[in-house]
């Protein structure tokens, strides 16, 4: 049976603190809101370790009872508690803890890999978008830059449409990207407006795509990058989004490696390619 907690519940002020950077590093974890990134965490065999759910949910959402009767802890928070502990404007009702799993840049580079590199993002929905485009085009990993955002921020967990549960990430610096993708002999291409039309590029594997900063470019990540390649655009229009082009380039470099198909979920359907 799920425990009921009172609004000044230590457990509730630990979950509070997971809305901020500093929370999130101390206690190894993160939260995320909702049935929809509930259900792809438990589809993804995410290791979802504590519940909190209002009396209306837990009666209402089968999956939170389902995940409960697995041995996930489950507790059952006033609505006014549910709001106190969420990101959003308005609280779900649901909400779930997990652990930040962070791998090493030697897990992710591997010898017929395809990564994307974060050059230190600011945007939580650039992001967000890229994550969720890295695993629809088929990267095997995702890595953010250590003075960008963090990937385990609510919105890029929300962007992410649950890339976040099946995307291995790592954290690192321009610094040492550069010494490990040289070692493991990774061809990093990053996206620049001064590059070779991406068209021409020729990407290969192991590869590593760089989406610079949305200010400030490829900064010192460029010099990790052994192509430069750039989208070419009507000249009235100045540039795209980070999320947009990266997404673009990531589609790109994908190539023929992706099933030519429809996929089908219920009653919609969406092409994968």
């Amino acid at each position: 049976m799920p425990v009921t907690l009172g609004r000044h519940s230590d457990r509730l002020m630990a979950v509070r603190a997971l809305q901020t950077v500093k929370g999130r590093r101390e206690q190894r974890r993160f939260c995320f809101e909702g049935t929809t990134l509930l259900q792809e965490a438990a589809d993804a065999g995410f290791p979802i370790e504590e519940l909190y759910a209002t009396q209306e949910s837990y009666a209402s959402i089968g999956l939170v009872r389902e995940l409960e009767g697995g041995g996930v802890a489950t507790f059952i928070v006033s609505p006014d508690s549910a709001e106190r502990i969420s990101a959003l404007t308005t609280a779900t009702g649901v909400l779930a803890v997990g652990p930040t799993r962070m791998r090493g840049l030697a897990e992710l580079l591997g010898p017929a890999g395809f990564v994307l590199v974060l050059a230190d993002l600011n945007d939580p929905a650039n992001a967000g978008t890229l994550l969720r485009s890295a695993d629809a085009f088929g990267c095997d990993g995702v890595v953010v830059g250590s003075i960008g955002v963090d990937p385990y921020h609510p919105k890029v967990v929300r962007g992410s449409m649950g890339a976040t549960f099946r995307l291995p990430l790592s954290v690192t610096d321009s610094r040492a990207f550069s010494d490990a993708a040289r070692a493991a002999s990774v061809h990093v291409v990053g996206l620049c407006a001064t590059g070779r039309q991406i068209a021409e590029q020729e990407w290969g594997r192991p590869l590593a795509v760089v989406v610079g900063n949305e200010r400030h470019g490829l900064g010192n990540w460029q010099a990790a990058c052994a192509d430069l390649v750039g989208i070419p655009m009507r000249s009235r229009v100045e540039s795209l989004s980070a999320g947009v082009a990266g997404s673009i380039a990531l589609f790109a470099a994908c190539g023929n490696e992706l099933p030519a198909k429809v996929k089908t979920t219920g009653a919609k359907s969406r092409m994968v390619y």
